[in-house]
């Protein structure tokens, strides 16, 4: 039976690799594969979807306003059976945008896999992820560990100085050079400017 399922996490975590792997996989066995992703994510260009690892793919970018169904719809009517559709940066989705995903499982019978962040820069949810949480079948944590070493579950903005912000826009693109993941504990002692913001580690490599 095909689910609806959201994998969530904190900042740089592997949400993007871990979706490449899946989209691999699924082609390996000869099915056939449409990956999702927010046109206003353009860090690796329009429609592409890249990993910090160096792994990337195409995919169909999506505004606001797109309705994910008939994207679908759409993709199947020009290229042909479809087997999972792979969603990028799902934090963004609208309301209505998770309810046409849960449709695309429910009416076209087709497994959605949606992968995002849970919360911005200040704990609060996402509407896209506020939504996969109440509606997706399965959920399942991707980990990351605070500087702490203790699991990571919060983001922390940062400035250019490497201050923690705690006041902006929710939706600010940005990657490791704006964001930290912490632990709960780690992000309430630099919301009180009492604990540290480590720079991400540097690039190993492969």
């Amino acid at each position: 039976m095909a689910k609806l399922y959201f994998y969530y996490s904190a900042m740089n975590a592997g949400k993007t690799t871990t979706l490449l792997q899946s989209a691999h996989n699924y082609r390996e066995r000869g099915m056939r594969t449409a990956i999702l992703t927010p046109r206003l994510d353009h860090r690796a260009g329009s429609g592409v979807v890249a990993s910090r690892i160096g792994l990337r793919a195409d995919g169909m970018g999506f505004g606001a306003e797109t309705d994910l169904l008939a994207t679908i719809d759409a993709d199947i009517a020009s290229h042909g059976p479809l087997h999972c559709v792979l969603v990028d940066e799902a934090q963004f989705l609208s309301r209505a945008q998770v309810w046409q995903l849960s449709e695309v499982v429910d009416r076209l019978r087709i497994p959605v896999l949606c992968y995002g962040l849970r919360t911005d820069f200040r704990g609060e949810l996402f509407e896209g992820s506020q939504y996969l949480l109440a509606w997706a079948d399965e959920l399942q944590e991707i980990k990351t560990i605070c500087h702490t070493g203790s699991k990571a579950t919060m983001t922390v903005r940062v400035d250019e100085n490497g201050h923690a912000v705690q006041d902006g826009p929710q939706v600010e693109i940005g990657g490791n050079e704006r964001y930290v993941s912490v632990s709960r504990p780690e992000f309430k002692k630099i919301m009180r400017g009492e604990g540290r913001i480590d720079p991400l580690q540097i690039a190993l490599p492969l």
